[in-house]
């Protein structure tokens, strides 16, 4: 039988509850008027647990449901499901969770460890004709663009791209505009909490072209990275992996300052052979911006970078600081060429924010715009996210123009469309999600990319809510 959802953990109520229902709807009513040149289905993915989790519940553990909606002439259609992972359907079958977060053993059902099972609460990719549901630690589950259902190899959906992954596949792979290729990294390659990391490309007909372990420091959680043109950097943060921790009852994930920061460049035309190492002082990044090489072989990467990692404690289980940390938007130059072990940072802004974007057609190039959604990552006084503003930056002037939602609104991650395939760089429209708080739900909004302060061009409204979420991406043309 189904056990109701502890009423103690911020990450099961309000914007972060979950929702029990998958529905559809055709028309959603519409505010203003829906750009024409709109023709794709934005997918978000996010943590949205079936049944209440055993143990402490973390909001990285819930199982991935992707709201989808589908624009055409002006219409938006909508529709949202959970990922039918094999832990998704085993739990669904007996009526109740068996597993603890992120697997943890000390809760977890055997049965539920012996399937290994994805969680699929990520981020969602198109590459290759195929629509990928991404998580840290198993392989993607391929989906159907319409309906949503698994599809693909014998494995209840698993994409494994002819047997051929050496490990596990990250959240954010990066896509080469130029030539099609998708390149990827898994950290805890060799196993639960090991400190290899794997390093991996797949061409867009599916062939896996690299296929390497690199032997980071220590066991972290690393959760994205940055691609060049010439160089792949992978970031080892002092956020740790631990089960000696996890079977005694600790945190399984951990912050550990003392163990500093250490940045691997490794060639694309090369191997994991020829990495080059950076130390840095200890922080944390979720993500960055864009990644890109100068003309003099500089490299740069743009990142909200955290002087401490949020949403996770010390081994102890004591808080990790005082305050709830926040990110902000740097700029590392690095010079993988050069001998010195250093790198130049300089802060972009002071604003606080997360979840950061770009036009992706970009990636690996100088670029000139980009999103964030702004505001504290979570209110000290109540817990609650504040993420209630989308800022867009104008890179080469150093401007930027923000527009903030109501008080009780939250925005989701802001994802660029573009008016046309050749349209210039920031040419088109921001797509997010913004949960209505008075409301108890969600809109779909599109902004001028350039001008989102002026606010929401068109808004499609749902009458249920899109819980807290991660990631999302557009896929162009009919279904």
């Amino acid at each position: 039988m189904a056990k109701p959802f502890p009423t103690d953990n911020p990450f099961l109520r309000g914007y972060y509850g979950p929702v029990n229902t998958e529905a559809d709807a055709a028309h959603l009513h519409i505010s203003g008027e829906m750009p024409k040149e709109l023709c794709g289905t934005l997918y978000r993915n996010g943590p949205n647990p079936q049944f209440a989790p055993r143990g402490p519940y973390h909001w990285f553990g819930g199982d991935g449901m992707i709201h989808a909606f589908h624009i055409e002439n002006g219409n938006v259609a909508y529709k949202n499901r959970w990922v039918r992972t094999p832990k998704w359907v085993l739990e669904n079958q007996e009526g109740e969770g068996l597993s603890g977060t992120f697997g943890n053993p000390r809760y977890t059902d055997p049965r539920v460890m012996a399937l290994n099972s994805t969680i699929a609460n990520t981020n969602i990719v198109w590459h290759g004709g195929k629509l990928l549901a991404l998580e840290e630690a198993h392989a993607p589950m391929s989906l159907d663009p319409a309906s949503l259902m698994p599809v693909g190899p014998k494995d209840g959906g698993y994409e494994t791209y002819g047997d051929k992954l050496c490990g596990p596949f990250t959240a954010h792979p990066k896509l080469d505009p130029v030539t099609g290729e998708m390149v990827f990294f898994g950290y805890s390659a060799k196993g639960r909490f090991t400190r290899e990391v794997s390093v991996q490309s797949v061409t867009q007909d599916g062939t896996i072209t690299r296929a390497e372990i690199l032997d980071g420091p220590f066991p972290s959680m690393i959760h994205d990275f940055a691609v060049t043109r010439n160089w792949i950097v992978v970031p080892i943060f002092p956020l740790t992996s631990s089960m000696e921790r996890a079977m005694g009852g600790l945190p399984p994930f951990a912050w550990e300052p003392d163990k500093g920061t250490h940045i691997a460049f490794i060639p694309r035309n090369g191997s994991v052979a020829d990495v080059k190492w950076i130390t840095a002082p200890a922080c944390y990044v979720f993500h960055p911006m864009n990644h890109y090489e100068t003309d003099d072989g500089k490299v740069v990467v743009d990142v909200m970078k955290f002087d401490v990692a949020p949403l996770f404690p010390l081994p102890d289980g004591r808080p990790s600081s005082e305050r709830t940390p926040q990110a902000r938007l740097f700029r590392w130059t690095f010079d993988p060429a050069g001998q010195a072990n250093t790198f130049k940072e300089e802060q972009i802004d002071d604003r606080a924010g997360e979840f950061p974007r770009f036009d992706e057609r970009f990636c690996m190039s100088d670029y000139r715009h980009g999103w964030i959604v702004s505001g504290n990552v979570v209110d000290t006084k109540t817990n609650e996210p504040r993420l209630d503003g989308i800022t867009h930056y104008d890179l080469k002037t150093g401007k930027s123009a923000t527009w903030a939602a109501d008080a009780a609104d939250r925005c989701g991650e802001p994802i660029f469309v573009p008016r046309s395939p050749d349209a210039a760089e920031g040419d088109g429209w921001v797509l997010t999600v913004v949960y209505r708080g008075a409301e108890a739900r969600s809109d779909l909004a599109v902004f001028e990319a350039t001008d989102v302060a002026k606010g929401p061009v068109a808004l499609a409204h749902l009458t249920s809510k899109v819980p807290a979420g991660f990631h999302g991406n557009w896929r162009p043309g009919p279904l």
